[in-house]
């Protein structure tokens, strides 16, 4: 027993004098600990102000039933237990007597009372007897988190974006909210202290924060919410109609680059479609028929070819290296401008293969000129790679120049082909792709994002001007005739790609393809570029470009400019004719000076010399109109009351 009782002593020394100062901390920091209070991530607003993303603040109520006196319980219970069922609607004032009792009973130091409460509901709760007293006496522990909400639902919500961290601390962030979080919109997290009062609970010391949380600033985006509704509707409406497995669909502004909508729907298992993944910025795929128009300007500015000059086409198939190439029916021959009006794969072969077969690093190095193998560099995460291939490279071959000539071979996103057009469009001033207009603290702009040139001219005036009216050509009386309208112009480039081809039995049993177009309106002023793109529509309905993105690039342009028509601004309305001014003077001068003597108004306008006369007291009858000839009282004469008067115009 004595050297059981020293063996205690020793160890309490040891405790005590040895190890004490690393077992205090230890307590303390169980007793006590810093947590984290997120900050209000900023929020994210479209081009007219409207809210696209935003974080509400949502708390959990809970009770410390042991923190209030005896008395102070008891004096509020009945109080505070009849606010809790006027709130709640559905138990009983004795239901939550009896809850608050047992929890002191049963010293329980966090009841929970509500959960996901919204702020004007927190601020009930805090208000309520008992509670509204200090967490030191009344027994208040509230719990804040923040939820991320887009107002505008699934619509645009890729591009709008989001962060999310999940539990092995991986982290995604897609769209605008995820390519500007960390720099502008997550803010500064605060802290407070709180303390252990039971097995993973923990209550506020106090009721201040150690640091306050500063929220993050707003993101200002360049999309207009009404452009961003119409294109969503008609790209899914087609989507569902063709059975397609997904689609985008991207509206700029020409001059400015901004985007208005971008829409990206991918196909459930069930049949519906949804925000899946931002194919637009994201998915390179061979282009087809759209990029012709890169082929042939390259051609034109290059001088090998006109637009006049006269392609042999066969009767629909032409062999090249031992492959043949087929267009959808027979040409013949015909000129480099309805080559491509009619999308003829032989036609655009032919003309590259012709003049750059010997040289093919001139083509690829004009469409490289343009930056067609690089990414655009555009704010959000995840822009897909082009790939634009040259002679050494791996996928090069005799047959690569003529399949790039008709869009095959190669690789670009929907956004990249956009650009392009789009420069077209915008007299040859290729600017970047836009998203983000400004970031503001409230009203205040800490940071505005303007246009941005990438090539200050793709081409010649003459080039231009002519693949102008090449393109509205196409949608006049080309491939695009189905969408050509009286009443609104458009012009742009039908495009149809075959993919998963390399197996060429498997693909004859279940045939895939890529429809698309792209292009602008007005056709002769352009306000915004456009490109749709659907991947692999059932074949049993359709899968031309024409027929599957043609109608929703057309019903996005029309609902446009019948839902948000342009506006022509008018400088000032302060217009100044001296003709018009010096007949108001003599007007003035004349119905200031005759009040009951007969003025002369020979020579007046009728409808001046009427307002005169009706004015004076006179009945006044009028032959004819224009200016008057004669007057039946004489200049002079006094005036009786009303008199009639009759004014002749010869």
């Amino acid at each position: 027993m004595f050297v059981f009782g020293l063996a205690v002593v020793f160890k309490l020394v040891s405790i005590q004098f040895v190890q004490g100062d690393k077992y205090r901390a230890k307590a303390n920091e169980r007793i006590v600990k810093d947590f984290v209070i997120p900050a209000n991530r900023g929020n994210v607003y479209s081009v007219n102000g409207n809210l696209l993303a935003t974080s509400i603040p949502k708390y959990d109520i809970r009770f410390d039933a042991l923190t209030p006196s005896s008395k102070f319980f008891e004096e509020n219970i009945k109080a505070l237990s009849d606010s809790l069922a006027k709130f709640s609607r559905k138990k009983s004032s004795s239901y939550y007597k009896n809850l608050l009792r047992k929890a002191r009973k049963n010293k329980n130091r966090y009841l929970l009372l509500a959960r996901d409460l919204g702020y004007s509901e927190y601020l009930r709760f805090k208000a309520f007897p008992m509670l509204k007293a200090s967490s030191f006496k009344g027994g208040l522990i509230v719990e804040q988190k923040t939820k991320r909400e887009h107002p505008m639902g699934g619509i645009g919500q890729r591009t709008i974006g989001y962060e999310r961290i999940d539990e092995q601390g991986n982290v995604t962030r897609p769209g605008i909210d995820g390519a500007f979080g960390i720099q502008y919109l997550r803010g500064t997290d605060g802290k407070h202290a709180k303390q252990q009062i039971g097995k993973n609970q923990w209550k506020p010391i106090n009721d201040d924060n150690k640091i306050e949380p500063k929220d993050g600033l707003d993101v200002y985006t360049t999309m207009d919410v009404n452009i961003q509704d119409i294109a969503h509707h008609a790209l899914l409406k087609q989507l569902e109609y063709y059975e397609a497995e997904h689609g985008c669909v991207v509206v700029m502004e020409v001059k400015t680059g901004e985007i208005r909508a971008i829409s990206n729907l991918g196909r459930t298992k069930k049949g519906t479609y949804y925000e899946r993944l931002n194919y637009a910025v994201g998915e390179s795929h061979e282009p087809g028929s759209t990029f012709k128009v890169m082929a042939l300007m390259a051609a034109l500015e290059d001088k090998v070819v006109d637009t006049a000059t006269i392609i042999d086409t066969k009767l629909g198939s032409k062999r090249f290296y031992g492959r043949t190439i087929r267009d959808s029916r027979g040409h013949g021959k015909i000129s480099v401008a309805k080559a491509l009006e009619v999308s003829s794969n032989i036609g655009l072969a032919t003309i590259i293969d012709d003049h750059y077969s010997a040289k093919p690093k001139k083509f690829i190095n004009r469409i490289k000129g343009w930056g067609l193998d690089k990414k655009i560099g555009i704010s959000i995460i995840g822009e897909g790679q082009p790939v634009i291939p040259e002679p050494g490279d791996e996928i090069w071959s005799r047959n690569a120049l003529p399949s790039i000539a008709y869009g095959y071979n190669l690789r670009m996103t929907p956004l990249q082909t956009l650009t392009f057009y789009n420069a077209i469009a915008n007299n040859g001033v290729m600017v970047k792709p836009r998203f983000i207009k400004s970031v503001k603290e409230f009203d205040r702009e800490i940071e505005v994002f303007d246009k941005e040139v990438v090539n200050e001219e793709i081409c010649s005036r003459k080039t231009l001007n002519e693949i102008k009216e090449i393109l509205k050509n196409v949608v006049v009386r080309g491939t695009g005739k189905r969408m050509y309208s009286e009443n609104f112009s458009m012009a742009g480039k039908t495009g149809t790609a075959r993919i998963d081809y390399k197996n060429y039995d498997l693909w004859k049993k279940d045939k895939k393809y890529v429809s698309s177009f792209a292009g602008y309106f007005p056709t002769e002023n352009p306000k915004y570029s456009c490109i749709v793109v659907i991947h692999k529509p059932s074949t049993k309905v359709g899968y031309y470009g024409a027929d599957v993105s043609g109608p929703v690039f057309k019903s996005i342009a029309q609902k446009i400019f019948t839902d948000t028509p342009l506006i022509d601004e008018i400088k000032s309305l302060d217009v100044k004719q001296s003709e018009v001014a010096t007949q108001f003077e003599n007007y003035f001068k004349l119905s200031q000076k005759y009040k009951t003597i007969m003025p002369d108004v020979v020579g007046m306008q009728v409808m001046d010399a009427v307002a005169l006369l009706e004015n004076m007291g006179l009945k006044v009858g009028v032959n004819g109109v224009g200016v008057i000839k004669s007057q039946s009282i004489s200049k002079g004469e006094k005036l009786k009351k009303n008199q009639k008067v009759v004014l002749e115009i010869s």
